[in-house]
């Protein structure tokens, strides 16, 4: 079935498609609708899970934690500050190696108030042990959040489904919504361990000390350290299963094939623009306009972010002189946090192509494309790496 409709919708869409069945939510723009569209399917009886009102986005993750520790599938959605909000259970929920999944509806982070779009929310989050999916359209938010339940229970790690708040989430462009019997098929074997049991009770997570110690039963037990490596391990290993969910997702549906990042003219590029979300499809006007110039560019659109997938990306980038990377973040004092991954995903490289920084559309500013063409143009026929990174439509 294909419907015209909201990016939020899409996401709760995919959401109901799941058969989630523990929903904790506060709102704040621009990922209130989202919560609204589930809390209408939970009440017309189109989806049977419990939609619990918090008091605050911190609250609303703690419900999630304590769902998701009984063995329930959970979800959450939240944008800029209230994801900020969740911080400390952002990271328990990490370490406690809970799959929940939750959307992020991407917008500016204050202070000063903006409720408008660019990435700096969970780029602050990404240290936190959550996969980070982005999406570029309404079809792959869709397809993306029922994704994130099969990869976060198979690794037994949250997974955040990122999408550019406003430009995607209240944006109405056309998707295909799978058939629930397929969805179920897809999602058959998946489900959260049932952690807590009133006949076996436990304690989970206690203090940790340093070291490794006999459990209750005499048995060694990991210790802080060794969870922490363990968590890091299963991250990295994530790579693997979203590339594996995404190919089990286009053999039952016929779409997907580009888990870790999609190209657009790549093949024969000799200049790359990278960038996330929907700025990676605008930049495809870009490259054909270069390509009518004679300037062999493409486009890369980065899909997973944490783990970060370097040896795939280096290896696809592996012939090209220079790639330019346009983000909607800033890691303050030092460069665009996307360009400093992907140099160190180059560093290794036999022939180390020039990586060009690029700052833009941050608070929601426009993202214009003849800007875009100018400065990926300019990068094209000078490229070089900058000692800082430049800043797109900077007015002083």
């Amino acid at each position: 079935m294909h419907i015209i409709d909201s990016g939020n919708t899409a996401a709760a869409t995919g959401v109901k498609l799941a058969r989630v069945q523990v929903i904790a939510a506060y709102p704040i723009t621009p990922q209130t609708p989202l919560t609204e569209k589930l809390s209408e399917f939970v009440e017309s009886g189109e989806m049977k899970a419990e939609y619990i009102p918090v008091e605050s986005e911190h609250s609303a993750l703690a419900v999630c934690i304590a769902a998701s520790s009984t063995g329930a599938r959970a979800f959450t959605a939240t944008s800029a500050n209230g994801l900020l909000y969740m911080h400390e259970q952002v990271h328990w929920a990490a370490g406690a190696r809970l799959p929940l999944v939750m959307c992020v509806a991407n917008r500016g982070v204050g202070a000063p108030w903006s409720i408008w779009n660019d990435h700096q929310d969970t780029m602050s989050q990404r240290d936190t042990g959550w996969i980070h999916l982005h999406a570029a359209n309404h079809q792959q938010i869709i397809d993306t959040v029922i994704q994130a339940f099969r990869i976060a229970e198979t690794v037994r790690v949250p997974v955040m489904v990122c999408y550019d708040g406003y430009l995607l989430s209240h944006t109405h462009m056309p998707f295909e919504v799978p058939d629930p019997e397929q969805a179920d098929a897809f999602l058959a074997g998946c489900s959260p361990n049932t952690l807590l049991d009133p006949s076996t009770p436990m304690n989970l997570n206690t203090v940790t000390l340093p070291d490794v110690r006999p459990d209750v039963r005499g048995d060694m037990a990991p210790s802080y350290m060794e969870i922490r490596h363990d968590l890091h391990q299963d991250i990295r290993r994530a790579i693997t299963v979203v590339e594996e969910t995404d190919k089990a997702y286009l053999d039952r549906f016929g779409r997907g094939g580009h888990p870790l990042f999609e190209g657009y003219r790549c093949d024969d590029a000799d200049y790359v623009a990278l960038c996330m979300g929907s700025l990676s499809l605008q930049m495809r006007k870009v490259v054909d306009l270069l390509r009518d110039e004679n300037i062999r560019a493409g486009a890369m659109g980065l899909r997973l972010f944490r783990p970060f997938p370097a040896e795939q990306l280096a290896q696809a980038l592996a012939n090209v002189k220079g790639i330019a990377v346009f983000e909607k973040a800033i890691s303050y004092g030092y460069e665009g946090p996307l360009a400093s991954e992907l140099k160190a995903a180059l560093y290794n490289a036999p022939a180390r192509p020039a990586v060009g920084n690029f700052i833009l559309g941050l608070g929601g500013r426009t993202i214009k494309t003849e800007d875009l063409h100018t400065a990926f143009k300019n990068f094209c026929q000078t490229p070089k790496a900058d000692a800082q990174p430049t800043w797109i439509d900077i007015k002083m």
